[in-house]
């Protein structure tokens, strides 16, 4: 039908396809898998009056909408992931029909099975380092010649190098941590520093990272997570995930299938 659009949530191989009965997408409707080149792709139907080029472009102006679909999304996602290993696709991935679904599965399917080869029997967790802004030292007290302006700027100029260095040696830190974690995964991504408006945190955030770890290591790799948090640092393990971290050799080629990009 022309008013209705095919969203895609995931790709898995066929083999390890999991059931989906009962299962509900964005826009409230059921997941079904598409079974093609012995891939399962994971869709669900979307009106394309919502979700079509032109009202994505308005709706993604839309914190609770967003939100919304997110989650709805997320929740395929890691109903999918928890059965079989899974190939997540990045949010508000919509297609007009299943034939190029299928396309896509066809033209690139190596490229699909070698990412499930990749974090098959792994899982994805995220660490984030966070530590508290060191305060400045107090500054020498200015020369008696010294101009008020010119105090006033030695004092300044001071306390950022003060800070400057602290954030150096916070930053160092950071960077061992990473090193440790890496010491027990296959495989990490570095992610930005979020915003402390997005983390609801006011402390330095020295590191965001995403690890594949593999299922047997889990243990091991909370108990390593935990040794490394000391005083003046807090580490934050969340997860496991999907790993969409990890999956992103297989971007392009929804933007060169996709008829409805935003």
């Amino acid at each position: 039908m022309d008013d209705v659009g095919t969203y895609l949530y995931a790709v898995a191989l066929e083999r390890d396809s999991a059931p989906v009965e009962g299962l509900t997408g964005v826009a409230g409707g059921p997941v079904r898998a598409i079974s093609h080149a012995g891939l399962a792709a994971y869709v669900s139907a979307v009106p394309l009056a919502e979700f079509g080029e032109e009202p994505l472009r308005q709706s993604l102006e839309d914190l609770d909408w967003l939100g919304e679909t997110a989650r709805a999304h997320h929740r395929v996602v890691e109903a999918v992931a928890a059965k079989a290993p899974t190939a997540p696709v990045r949010l508000v991935t919509v297609y007009h029909d299943e034939g190029q679904i299928r396309d896509l599965l066809e033209q690139r399917h190596d490229d699909f099975v070698e990412v499930l080869s990749h974090i098959a029997g792994r899982q994805e967790w995220g660490v984030k380092v966070y530590a508290a802004p060191t305060a400045a030292a107090p500054a020498e007290e200015p020369a008696a010649q010294d101009s008020p302006g010119r105090a006033y700027l030695k004092k300044r100029q001071a306390g950022l190098r003060t800070r400057e260095e602290a954030w150096q040696r916070a930053a160092a830190r950071g960077e061992r941590i990473h090193d440790v974690l890496c010491s027990v995964s296959v495989a990490s991504r570095r992610h930005g520093a979020q915003d402390p408006q997005l983390s609801g945190r006011e402390e330095w955030m020295l590191l965001n990272g995403a690890y594949l770890v593999d299922e047997a290591r889990a243990q091991e790799f909370g108990q390593v997570v935990e040794g490394l948090r000391e005083e003046g640092i807090d580490v934050e393990l969340t997860g496991p995930w999907a790993p969409y971290s990890f999956t992103t050799p297989v971007e392009p080629l929804e933007r060169e299938a996709r008829s409805d990009a935003p």
